[in-house]
This record gives structure tokens, sequence and C-alpha cells, in this order.
């Protein structure tokens, strides 16, 4: 069994978790070189680890959630597809809804578009335009349709 994080410890993971998050998305919004492409995977799956260690399941599953977005920009289904499912796993198993499992099923679709996978494409574009009428804050429901409508089959973002 895991030894329980010391307060310094559970700081200290926090703080490197949103760091890298945000670091992804620093690196998202830019025309990046190969080696920024990597750096950004590394940093989307160390936030993860981190929200591992001392996150919820949200923090968990929006932390997937980066990860396949990471990957679906970067054209590689196979990757991003696996931690959408995660995404959508860690929501199911810990009851989460609203913005987190819209988003998941963002992620699915996504994945699906670079992938080719067309069926799949509007059954999960569907689930999320469904779980996203429910989300609660105007603002993040409006992200969410903002970015649906980005996902088209075979277009990276």
């Amino acid at each position: 069994m895991a030894r329980k994080p010391t307060t310094a410890e559970r700081k200290w993971h926090r703080k490197m978790a949103t760091g890298l998050f945000n670091e992804v998305w620093r690196l998202l919004e830019k025309k990046r070189t190969p080696a920024e492409d990597d750096r950004m995977i590394h940093a989307a799956h160390a936030s993860r680890f981190h929200w591992g260690e001392v996150g919820t399941a949200v923090n968990r599953a929006i932390g997937e959630w980066q990860i396949s977005h990471v990957y679906a920009v970067l054209d590689r289904p196979e990757p991003a597809t696996h931690h959408a499912v995660r995404s959508l796993a860690t929501c199911k198993e810990n009851g989460i809804e609203d913005f987190p499992l819209a988003f998941a099923y963002e992620a699915l679709a996504r994945a699906d578009a670079v992938a080719g996978r067309k069926r799949d494409l509007r059954r999960h574009l569907a689930l999320a335009r469904e779980v996203g009428s429910r989300i609660k804050d105007k603002e993040d429901r409006d992200l969410l349709f903002r970015d649906l409508k980005s996902i088209r089959p075979g277009l990276r973002r």
C-alpha cells in the first residue's frame, strides 16, 4: 500500500500538476517544433501523474482528457482513443457528470475524427451534445459546443 503524502508533498504535487497542465495549453496554442510536440506529450502525462497522486477523480478525468487532446492534435489516434476511454471510464466509475463527462465524449469524438471512424464520431458527438446540454455553467457549456464545432473527420483540432 502506498504511503500517504505529507502536506508539503501534496502541495508540491498540486503545484506540479497545475503548472504542467498550463504548460500543455501554452504549447497547444502555438506553432510547435517536433521537440515541443514531445515536450507537450511529456508534460500532459506528467500532469496526470501528479493529479493521480493528490487529485480528485475529476482531476484525473480531466488529465486523461488533456492527454487525449494532445494526441489528437498530433494526429495519433490510438493513444488519443486510449486516454479518451480512460477519461470516460473515470467519469463513469466515479459518478462524474457535467463538464468532465461531456468532454470525455468530446475526446472520444475527436479521436474518432483523427482515426476516420465516422460512425463512432457521429455517436460520440451526439453523446457529447446530449450531456453538454446539461452543463450547469454557461461558459463551460459554450466552450464545449465551440470545441465540438471544430471536430471534423480527418482533421486535427
